[in-house]
């Protein structure tokens, strides 16, 4: 008999990026290699300070459970880091640490949404975003952004989208798939309009070209503001991501994580406090490599007869319209897969307005870079 499943959970979709991912990996177990541009994984090692400061906690069997919000000392370096970062001041008792960024914005979304309520969000959009909002029973209710503007929100767009029942906007900046960084200003609009601000910054600090990302913390002390280390220190496998929220949020994001979550583990919580410590020369380096080899992307693909009208300013990814190729982002990124084995993400992974283009992420190597436009180039 089979099991008689939620219309909730019928309403998730897949995450396309991560089945070209678990494609590409059947594939590499059958002896081809495959390039990887479809996730957004650094290829850098973790600071070295963030590996030793883990060994070190498994050493002293630091194995157990947390305190629900996280360390203490964990959540006092998350806050000073954020108020150097937004000039205001920031206490450790607003801080939730939680196992990635992604757990921390449903927790968020829990905390705010009762069933039916919708959630603005720009698009292009991270993939999980509108399958988070409907798992916390939200509505997503997606704000069109243009190539030719750099994916710029705008905030009477949003201000028109807003109804009764509108409990938050959802921001990206540096955004993923498109790089745009939100000016300050549109930043400050949104802050305004009402609804709950919740700010996802995990890319901060990636940005280029002199660009400045501004973080909401800075305009606004009812902005939920998450934030993580997988992006900007390459600490995907640690999963360690956290939210500041409101005082008065407190006590439901507490209820919440410990009843869905207990506790981030302890030993990547240190390995996250190393990070802050040390961890910064690191990221600058990963930054610079990054920007050099966004250029060298955004250069191949436009060689190749892809249109990207802007060079994103923050991130790691490159939104290309590939109409010219298919229409069919899912289709195109499967035989790119298939027959070239350049893993990318299809564009409608981001959302209707993402269909026809496909995400490229340039985490990848240089090399690895340049052997996947060799490869396309003999595709297409």
């Amino acid at each position: 008999m089979k099991p008689p499943l939620s219309q909730r959970s019928g309403s998730i979709t897949p995450f396309w990026a991560m089945e070209v991912l678990e494609r590409a990996r059947a594939i590499e177990r059958q002896g081809a290699r495959v390039i990887h541009l479809e996730v957004g994984e650094p290829d850098f090692p973790a600071p070295p300070e963030a590996v030793e400061a883990c060994r070190q906690a498994l050493a002293r069997g630091e194995t157990g459970y947390t305190d629900s919000r996280g360390i203490l000392e964990l959540r006092e370096a998350i806050a000073d880091e954020h108020a150097r970062r937004s000039g205001r001041p920031v206490g450790a008792e607003r801080v939730l640490v939680a196992n990635g960024t992604s757990p921390a914005l449903f927790l968020a979304l829990a905390a705010l949404l009762d069933a039916g309520d919708e959630v603005i969000l720009a698009t292009p959009h991270y993939a999980a975003y509108p399958n988070i909002v409907r798992a916390a029973g939200g509505v997503p209710v997606p704000v069109l952004t243009r190539a030719e503007r750099g994916h710029r929100l705008d905030p009477e767009a949003v201000a028109r989208a807003v109804t009764p029942r509108t409990r938050a906007v959802l921001l990206n900046s540096p955004s993923n798939p498109t790089g745009a960084v939100q000016p300050r200003e549109v930043v400050a609009k949104l802050a305004e309009l009402g609804p709950a601000l919740i700010s996802d910054e995990i890319y901060a600090g990636l940005v280029y070209g002199g660009a400045e990302a501004c973080s909401a913390l800075s305009l606004s002390d009812g902005a939920f503001v998450l934030d993580g280390f997988s992006k900007r220190f390459a600490m995907t496998g640690f999963r360690v991501g956290y939210v500041i929220a409101p005082p008065e949020a407190l006590r439901a994001l507490q209820s919440l994580a410990q009843n869905l979550f207990i506790s981030a583990s302890p030993f990547s919580q240190r390995a996250a406090l190393a990070a802050l410590e040390h961890g910064a020369p690191a990221a600058e380096e990963m930054r610079r490599a990054l920007e050099s080899r966004r250029a060298q992307l955004l250069d191949g693909l436009r060689g190749l007869g892809f249109e990207l009208p802007a060079a994103p300013e923050g991130a790691f990814y490159l939104l290309a319209d590939a109409r010219r190729f298919d229409v069919d982002s899912r289709r195109l990124a499967f035989r790119l897969l298939e027959e070239g084995h350049v893993a990318v993400a299809p564009g409608i992974d981001f959302g209707e307005a993402g269909e026809g283009h496909l995400r490229f992420s340039y985490t990848a190597s240089p090399r690895d870079i340049d052997e996947a436009l060799t490869r396309l180039r003999k595709l297409l």
